[in-house]
């Protein structure tokens, strides 16, 4: 699926984006979908709406080499996991994504024992497993370490009541995962209430496990036998990160940008700050919905000369995400007077700095702190990203910045973006992937080096 291989990125900046686009499924979603189709012991799952994407051919990847079938088509995958015969997932694929730690909860729910590398994904600061075990533990998991390995067994596993000092998504998934085939009701407390949270749910019940409360800080769970359990079909929810990606590059370089169908409620945090940033936001209603849950399309503009100054603090959803932050960030160097950005939930989100830095931008970090004066326009240079969000902020800022700039770490933006040029390209955007090692700038291009 992926293009990875690819060098760098060829933007030329200054263009208006204008125009509507089309918002994929979402990564951080369609991942623990597919994790949680391994629960299933006859029948098969169906996964609508699934991006295409290099993690998500990793962990159909999983998938297969635990013995289940997995297939990609036409934005959709069907997954046969009847007849797995392993709960190993080795290091060589999960140490290419988070996510793939979720399959621990699927695996020892249905089997009661697994072995799961510790898992990889961008490095974006310590994003601790310990609340991962710490559920399975209370669930009756005997959990070891060993060379780079979790080891969970279990007799049985028994619902409880657990409760999380951090809402983190993660450990909220995996121990939903393995309280549905635990004895009993299991109580997730201070659980994560993202909007994966519910998409995960919801696909869980279609299957025939018994979920209530997904969205709010409760989760109750009532665990089920494996042949309770049914095949499924889902579609998976829009992408809210990339929904905001969009909105953002047509804000920066003065456009009109429409993000079709996607869920006002999940962005509702990102558009409370882009009208205060002084955005002109109109939703329209499409009339379709997705699991009851309306689908809209929303056009956003700059209507006034920048962007206004605006502070923003990361915080567990239903808050700012810290997914959005590097975006929005990037929409602060350009804004009118001094931003304060607060990276609560990650601690190296900043990594985006001196490539900022590079671009003209006048950014100062203190810890987790981040004081950005906003400066009238980029410049454009050759750029890396460091992880995926921040080689998509790098991305709106060379489409905004004067001249040219040249943005490498594709390896990181092929993990979470589908179609991204082709879709920036439908939107006006001169955007190029470069195969070749070499340089596209000139001298003269690259004065900022």
């Amino acid at each position: 699926m992926a293009k990875s291989e690819s060098k760098f990125l060829l933007i030329e900046g200054g263009k208006p984006l204008n125009g509507a686009v089309e918002i994929s499924g979402a990564k951080n979603s369609a991942l623990k979908l597919i994790a949680a189709a391994l629960l299933l012991g006859e029948g098969q799952s169906v996964i609508h709406a699934t991006p295409e994407l290099s993690d998500i051919d990793v962990m159909l990847d999983i998938v297969r080499i635990l013995g289940g079938e997995a297939s990609f088509q036409n934005n959709s995958v069907t997954i046969n996991a009847k007849d797995l015969s392993s709960s190993f997932v080795p290091l060589s694929l999960a140490n290419k994504l988070r996510a793939s730690f979720v399959c621990l909860g699927a695996l020892v729910g249905r089997f009661k024992e697994a072995k799961i590398a510790l898992p990889g994904g961008c490095n974006i600061g310590a994003r601790k497993v310990d609340l991962h075990l710490k559920g399975l533990k209370a669930l009756g998991a005997k959990i070891s370490e060993e060379q780079g390995y979790v080891i969970a067994k279990a007799d049985k596993l028994i619902g409880t009541k657990v409760y999380l000092d951090l809402p983190s998504n993660g450990a909220t998934e995996n121990i939903m995962l393995a309280a549905c085939m635990a004895e009993g009701e299991t109580v997730i407390e201070n659980a994560a209430q993202d909007p994966e949270i519910v998409d995960l749910a919801n696909f869980l019940n279609k299957m025939g496990c018994e979920i209530t409360g997904a969205g709010s800080s409760n989760i109750h769970i009532v665990g089920k036998k494996i042949e309770e359990l049914h095949s499924v079909e889902h579609t998976c929810i829009p992408d809210r990160i990339e929904a905001a990606t969009y909105m953002i590059a047509g804000i920066m370089t003065k456009g009109k940008v429409t993000v079709n169908s996607v869920i006002e409620e999940d962005l509702q945090s990102l558009l409370s700050k882009l009208e205060d940033a002084g955005i002109n936001l109109k939703i329209k209603k499409t009339g379709k919905d997705l699991d009851g849950r309306a689908l809209v399309d929303i056009t956003s503009e700059l209507k006034i000369e920048r962007p206004r100054a605006t502070d923003i603090t990361t915080v567990w959803y239903p808050g700012f995400s810290t997914d959005i932050q590097p975006l929005f960030s990037a929409m602060l160097t350009i804004a009118e007077g001094t931003s304060i950005v607060v990276e609560n939930i990650y601690d190296s989100r900043f990594q985006h700095k001196e490539e900022f830095k590079r671009m003209g931008a006048n950014i100062d970090i203190n810890g987790k702190v981040a004081v950005i004066k906003g400066v009238g326009q980029l410049s454009g240079t050759a750029v890396e990203g460091k992880d995926l969000r921040s080689t998509a902020a790098l991305i709106l800022a060379a489409l905004s910045a004067k001249g040219k700039s040249q943005v490498s770490g594709l390896i990181h933006l092929d993990r979470g973006y589908e179609h991204l040029e082709e879709k920036f390209k439908s939107l006006g955007a001169s955007i190029k992937r470069i195969d070749s090692e070499e340089s596209m700038l000139g001298a003269e291009d690259l004065v900022n080096v």
